[in-house]
């Protein structure tokens, strides 16, 4: 029992502080300008003649609540707001463990933050129901030009028939699976990306490149990472805690999640999951670059960096592929990753965030904005034409089939009893545990809570 609760106070640890940068508590309302003059006027030309970018700002500043900020990159939709609508972004950056406290205490001081990023997945529905977002469909016109083609997706947030994100995009970013092809290369395995390319990227052949890898004893591990559980699920396509018609359902009993389950136990019984606790609980990435691990799942956000960042931990022959495949499932379905914002309640300037938002969305609709920020991204990241492609097909495969886990989006009650070692769905992976005896404890918690959550409670 000690070691399920250091491990499920490790994770919940490492999960907070590494899912993007924490920051120490700032606010700024002048945007450093990191991109060349050449590069800027294009994009303001660009902009200018874009039909769909109608309209003026009387408010040109909108506040911004996060633990990281638009200012420290070269975000084409913030150039194009600026050269737009000469719009600013005045940022209050937060450490992660603390967002809802801050944004609480913000909301409560009449501090007029007016946007809050939706993609940690961890701010709908709770957010709604707590009344710290607002509907934002007085804003944005979802059949316009602009946002007919993510209406479907704006549709799966809805609570109480209204529309709680702002959601720009579906991507594939979620969760990828990073891997050292020269590790691949000398231990004679396949390489992921061929398999994949042949569809033949599946549980089984994971498994199997597990089994020919794994050897402790000479230093060999197979799959590190805390984002392992959550996303080798989703490729089931059943979401432990769905929404469905506007409601949260409690799916921890459907035969898919027992299957997955028990596929995580065998591979935690096979030897194939690292051992945290010889580690002290930490995530050991550096070991894909050094060839001493095999499979290390992680959001893109790990490659999200100079390339010199990025190859210190996971080497110069990095390279990823999507969750592989459930073989059972009707489609091929990898976890989906929100880009978008919400509106908080109190903001002082929603038509500003709609109008941002708008910019959002011509960068990625307008080919001559689009070409241009990817010159941008593939600069500042030193990604490989290979790596790109990659992305854009992982995007591809969750626009098409797009699945999403709101477990960590109902309340705190929820999330810790789901997302640790001992009472949710860590543990088969972490401890080989039997999920019929974890599903059988914690069922009825569960229900409860999103009884109360459908509730409004």
């Amino acid at each position: 029992m000690i070691k399920f609760k250091r491990f499920a106070a490790a994770a919940a640890a490492v999960i907070l502080a590494a899912a993007t940068v924490s920051c120490e508590a700032d606010k700024g309302g002048e945007q450093t300008d990191k991109l060349d003059k050449a590069t800027r006027e294009e994009l303001a030309r660009i902009a200018a003649q874009d039909p769909r970018l109608t309209g003026e700002l009387e408010n040109k500043t909108i506040k911004w609540m996060a633990n990281w900020g638009f200012s420290t990159e070269n975000h084409p939709n913030l150039v194009v707001f600026q050269e737009r609508y000469g719009g600013n972004i005045e940022e209050t950056i937060i450490d992660w463990d603390v967002r809802y406290d801050k944004l609480a205490t913000a909301i409560n001081g009449d501090e007029g933050i007016d946007f809050f990023p939706a993609g940690d997945t961890d701010a709908f529905p709770k957010g709604a129901i707590k009344s710290m977002f607002v509907p934002v469909d007085d804003y944005i016109d979802f059949d316009s030009e602009l946002w007919k083609d993510v209406k479907d997706a704006n549709d799966l947030f809805l609570w109480d028939d209204k529309h709680y994100v702002i959601c720009t995009d579906l991507s594939g970013a979620n969760t990828a699976v990073f891997y050292n092809k020269k590790t691949i290369e000398d231990y004679g395995l396949d390489d992921p990306k061929e398999l994949f390319d042949k569809g033949e990227w599946t549980w089984d052949t994971f498994k199997k490149m597990l089994d020919e890898f794994v050897d402790p004893e000479n230093g060999l591990y197979g799959i590190d990472g805390y984002w392992t559980e959550a996303a080798l699920s989703l490729t089931t396509g059943v979401p432990y805690i769905g929404l469905e018609d506007g409601k949260l359902v409690n799916n921890l009993k459907d035969p898919a999640i027992e299957r997955v389950q028990n596929f995580m136990t065998e591979l935690y019984n096979d030897g194939c999951v690292i051992d945290k606790e010889m580690f002290d609980w930490a995530e050991k990435p550096n070991f894909i670059g050094e060839g001493k691990e095999l499979f290390y799942p992680c959001g893109l956000w790990a490659v999200y960096k100079p390339a010199e960042e990025w190859q210190k931990t996971l080497g110069k022959d990095a390279f990823f592929v999507p969750m592989p495949r459930d073989p059972k499932a009707d489609n091929y379905y990898i976890p989906t990753t929100v880009e978008g914002f919400m509106m908080v309640s109190g903001g002082k300037n929603p038509e500003g965030v709609a109008k941002f938002a708008e910019c959002k969305r011509a960068v990625m609709l307008n080919d001559e904005l689009k070409n241009i920020g990817e010159d941008m991204m593939i600069e500042s990241y030193g990604w490989t034409p290979e790596m790109v492609e990659m992305r854009d097909k992982m995007t591809e495969m969750a626009q098409e089939h797009p699945v999403f886990d709101f477990y960590v989006g109902v309340s705190k009650d929820l999330t810790d009893t789901l997302d640790n070692a001992e009472t949710g769905i860590r543990n088969s992976l972490q401890c080989g545990g039997s999920w019929s005896e974890t599903v059988g404890a914690c069922y009825s918690v569960v229900d409860a809570l999103i009884e109360d959550a459908n509730n409004g409670k």
